[in-house]
């Protein structure tokens, strides 16, 4: 089992910036590949970003390429979005996830997930 903790959420001004921390337990942190999705009111649960094992390959939506960066420490445990150039459209409860078979973007070969925290942008 693995425990996920999501923080970092709040509000924030459009053009503003916000960093997610997501703290894990329960299983080896550097044997999970972690992805970011979020999910706005009425909507599916879209993906954000996710980074390998290693830290070494990150990947990002079209929608937050080039503004937001995924990075990890395996010796904190932790999985960090840093989100900049933020967006009335970026507002969504946030959600950390942890995939034991590598990296993707399907939201259904995701195995762990936090309780999410809430962004909301201001225009």
């Amino acid at each position: 089992q693995v425990q996920l903790v999501e923080s970092g959420g709040g509000l924030v001004q459009a053009g503003g910036s916000l960093r997610l921390s997501c703290a894990a337990s329960g299983r080896a942190f550097s044997t999970l590949a972690m992805g970011w999705f979020r999910q706005a009111p009425g909507k599916v649960r879209e993906f954000v970003g996710a980074i390998s094992r290693s830290g070494g390959s990150t990947y990002y939506s079209d929608s937050v390429k080039g503004r937001f960066t995924i990075s990890r420490d395996n010796a904190k445990n932790t999985v960090y979005l840093q989100m900049g150039g933020l967006k009335p459209e970026d507002t969504a409860v946030y959600y950390c996830a942890a995939d034991r078979s590598g990296l993707g973007s399907d939201v259904r070969r995701y195995d762990y997930w936090g309780q999410g925290t809430q962004v909301t942008v201001s225009s």
